[in-house]
């Protein structure tokens, strides 16, 4: 889920950067520092939107650095349990298959994949490949790396600097999407 928050970030500037330039100097600092970043407690950072304050800046009296904290808007991404989400496929093997999720690596274990697809070792490159149906109007599914699937998160696990999840494409409408 994507979500705009109010945060803030500690930035330490040599003195070298005080010149006209200062406050782009530290808006680009900012930028390269925390966009594409996660934290446990918010998730990835995608975006800065705003940046609301610039602190004053404090002298460190032993590097000579000055250390200023800002405070600035950005759209952040927290994937939460049994969240549906549509990702790009990165890796298939007979262990089940990685879908990327913007930023997020989700694993879908072959457990979480419905009977209907089975993993097929001869296929190059490797795939989940539907059994044929007599059906005329049923195509045949396959779910290989690049295709786009649907999946429902079912459990994720936060560290400090990272966002594990697992996935699962065992119900209705979810699965290959065309």
């Amino acid at each position: 889920m994507f979500f705009l928050k109010v945060l803030t970030h500690t930035i330490q500037l040599h003195p070298q950067y005080f010149n006209r330039e200062f406050e782009g100097n530290l808006r680009k600092r900012l930028y390269d520092e925390v966009e594409g970043t996660c934290s446990g407690r918010y998730g990835y950072v995608i975006a800065v939107v705003d940046i609301l304050d610039i602190g004053r800046g404090v002298l460190q009296s032993t590097s000579g650095l000055a250390e200023f904290t800002i405070e600035y808007k950005a759209v952040v991404f927290k994937p939460f349990k049994n969240q549906v989400v549509d990702g790009v496929v990165t890796t298939v093997n007979k262990m089940g298959f990685f879908v990327e999720v913007g930023p997020l690596q989700v694993f879908v274990a072959n457990l979480s994949v419905p009977p209907y697809l089975k993993f097929d070792p001869n296929a190059n490159p490797p795939a989940f490949v539907s059994e044929l149906t007599d059906s005329a109007d049923t195509a045949a599914q396959r779910i290989e790396k690049g295709t786009h699937v649907r999946l429902r998160i079912i459990g994720t696990r936060v560290d400090q600097s990272e966002i594990f999840a697992i996935g699962s494409i065992k119900e209705d409408y979810l699965g290959p999407v065309a």
